[in-house]
């Protein structure tokens, strides 16, 4: 009765947002993990499904790097044999981790896989998991506080597992305040669970034939070959832990309705409740929080002159690759519903104008927004990498740009390019839209206009891709559009998240910002720049709302 149950539940969820139903299996693995109590595991499924979300974990690919060389590291690992009780042992080995070398979301993606093919075992399932954190022979650089913190609220709450305890083996002296704190995110109930162990007590937890040889036991311990046997075990299969994530296996977007999202009025009170300080301190907590990857590629010597701003990167995990030079400051970021919606980039400085046309060619850009102006306050914020009057011609690399046509709006310029590449002599043509009336690190002046303006460029983009769709093999709903300021976070992740929240809104009737950002952050990093840019999606929506008549001017 209890899988009937929690699949109806759980499948009213999937067919309202347009995804597989979960199977049986699945349901069953989540309902042991809570002892059968329906409502706990719809309550974990969802706690799972938004940790993947957030921490931008969708589709594991384990054949690709990195997650193929961490999945080999030996870092993690699943021990061959089982406790007296039939539980599986996890072992975690805190001295292989160099976190100047290998970034959280790598990390994560690998004990996300272990640990979901470790339950995918009825045995394990039933019988649960011993999780040993060992820290033997570690030094303070082999510990990142963060990390620690993610595995624990994983562990404690987000994994369709049941927990027995977390063994941490050999702490070093310096360990003893960042358990303090550690253990202070723990309830009370998982914090008795959680015990730090010396190297010769471990033996009073677990038997010998239980252990590796170098925590005092007598197993032969093999990290890599369990590893590599998944590996081999994968090949050509469909993982059906992307099943949980609760969005379909190809041209997944991050943006989908999660649990915890808000009606119009819901948000109107939020807003009224926080107030503008409130909402700043909820931009705080999300400014604070690090980015789930690494920044290798744009930090890289020969790179550093391609960047505009020294502190504004790039991540490797959603870096747009050109087919040469290979680096541009350019991110993926996904739109609503909608696998690479955008490409989040800086202003084009002048030394990197070829690489930004031969980016908008090869990734089959129809649409541009610009939200900057050249230059503001005497600054040069991009360059003019565009023929800028009609009629004008110029040539970037191998793609030549014509200017057909310009129009002028109250608050935006609308050109029409025509692009010509020299080497296959194909022609392709490409709008220009550049929004005028939003000041550097700031918002704009009336949200209405800007609201306009995303309206404009959504209707071309429609149209164009519509024109394109012929020629276009990528993602159903369209094809990417390119949206740039001058660093490529501020008024480009503005942007992003309004049209990101007004589709959602448009579709099903709710929204979530905090939500829509975080995940935004960890496909560009950094976007909103400002407390008063996040506080402004919440007022151009709400009064976007109340112009269309959803909500009321006295609600």
């Amino acid at each position: 009765i209890c899988p009937i149950q929690f699949l109806e539940e759980i499948n009213k969820w999937t067919s309202q947002h347009g995804v597989s139903p979960l199977s049986w299996d699945v349901a069953v693995k989540f309902l042991m993990a809570r002892k059968f109590d329906v409502l706990r595991a719809i309550e974990l499924f969802h706690s799972y499904r938004e940790t993947r979300l957030r921490e931008g974990i969708v589709k594991l690919q384990p054949h690709e790097e990195p997650l193929r060389s961490e999945l080999l590291s030996g870092k993690f690992t699943v021990l061959g044999v089982r406790d007296p009780s039939g539980a599986s042992i996890a072992l975690y080995t805190a001295k292989l981790h160099h976190p100047s070398k290998t970034g959280n979301h790598v990390v994560l993606q690998a004990l996300f896989y272990l640990l979901d093919r470790a339950v995918e075992n009825f045995e394990t399932q039933r019988n649960g998991l011993v999780f040993i954190y060992d820290m033997a022979g570690s030094n303070y650089t082999n510990f990142e506080l963060d990390l620690s913190k993610k595995i624990l609220n994983l562990l404690k709450g987000a994994f369709p597992a049941r927990l027995k305890k977390v063994l941490i083996v050999g702490a070093p002296v310096w360990f003893r305040v960042p358990y303090n704190l550690l253990s202070l995110l723990l309830k009370e109930k998982l914090r008795e669970r959680v015990q730090m162990v010396k190297m010769a007590d471990l033996r009073e937890h677990l038997p010998r034939d239980c252990l590796p040889e170098h925590l005092g036991g007598c197993l032969p311990l093999d990290m890599h070959s369990w590893n590599l046997q998944l590996l081999s075990e994968q090949n050509g299969r469909v993982d059906p832990v992307d099943e949980l994530v609760g969005i379909p296996l190809e041209n997944t977007s991050i943006h989908i309705p999660g649990p915890e999202v808000m009606s119009l009025a819901e948000l109107m009170a939020h807003l009224n409740r926080a107030q503008r300080s409130g909402i700043y301190l909820e931009y705080e907590e999300l400014r604070r929080e690090q980015p789930p990857g690494t920044f290798t590629c744009a930090l890289a010597a020969h790179n550093q002159e391609r960047n505009r701003y020294g502190d504004v990167l790039c991540l490797d995990q959603t870096r747009v690759r050109l087919k040469r030079s290979d680096y541009i400051n350019a991110s993926f970021m996904d739109g609503y519903k909608q696998k690479n919606a955008y490409i989040g980039t800086q202003g084009p400085l002048e030394k990197t104008y070829g690489d930004f046309w031969r980016m908008v060619w090869e990734q089959s850009v129809l649409v541009i927004v610009m939200t900057t102006r050249t230059d503001e306050g005497g600054r040069r914020k991009c360059g003019q990498y565009w023929p800028k009057e009609e009629g004008g011609q110029e040539v970037y690399g191998h793609i030549a740009v014509v200017n057909h046509r310009v129009d002028k709006h109250a608050h935006y310029n609308q050109t029409t390019l025509e692009l010509h590449n020299t080497e296959t002599f194909e022609q392709r043509q490409v709008t220009h839209f550049q929004f005028l009336s939003w000041p550097d690190y700031g918002v704009p002046s009336s949200a209405l206009s800007l609201i306009d303006f995303l309206g404009a460029v959504k209707h071309q983009q429609q149209w164009a891709a519509q024109a394109f769709s012929s020629q276009w093999r990528g993602h159903p709903l369209g094809l990417p559009m390119v949206v740039h300021c001058s660093a490529g976070i501020g008024r480009t992740g503005t942007f992003c998240a309004l049209d990101i929240c007004l589709s959602q809104l448009q579709d099903v009737g709710t929204l979530n910002i905090c939500q829509t950002v975080r995940r935004m952050r960890a496909q560009r990093a950094f976007s909103i720049q400002t407390p008063e840019q996040y506080y402004f999606c919440h007022t151009a929506i709400l009064e976007h709302a109340q112009r269309q008549g959803l909500l009321s001017a006295n609600q």
